[in-house]
Formats: structure tokens, sequence, C-alpha cells
């Protein structure tokens, strides 16, 4: 699953297009390196967001194409530092 519908899909970020943008910019790393949208996600890949002075990192714990609101939590687990 391409990295910028992960994070639209899991609602860790609310649209793709911001998905996109940040990862553009070198924001969002996957396993540590800097990922481009359209990098590929695999379940147990470590995702860590670069929001302004905040970093959020998680680890994937399942991939769906189809997530209702209530269980995109679960597509993720977060990963204290």
């Amino acid at each position: 699953m391409r990295l910028d519908k992960f994070l639209k899909l899991s609602r860790l970020i609310k649209r793709r297009s911001v998905a996109k943008a940040l990862c553009s910019q070198g924001w969002v790393e996957i396993n540590g390196r800097t990922a481009k949208p359209g990098n590929n996600v695999k379940i147990g890949d470590i995702i860590t967001l670069h929001m302004g002075d905040k970093t959020v990192r998680v680890k994937v714990k399942k991939l769906q194409q189809d997530v209702k609101k209530d269980e995109a939590p679960t597509m993720y687990e977060i990963v204290r530092v």
C-alpha cells in the first residue's frame, strides 16, 4: 500500500493531498529513511511523522483497503521513542 494512502486511511493525516505534501517535503520517514508518497508500506514498518515541533512514531499493524472510522486506530500502534 502506498504511504500517502496508508496515512489517510489510518487517519493519521486528514487528507491524502496533505499526506503527499508532507512526504514530498521530507517530513515522513519509514524505518529511519526519508520516504516519498509512493513508497510501499508493509506490516511491521515504523513510520515517523515530523509535524512542526511534534514527532509521532507508529508501527504498522495491518493494511486494509476499506476502513471505517472506528477501525482506523487498529491499523497502527504508537511507539515510544
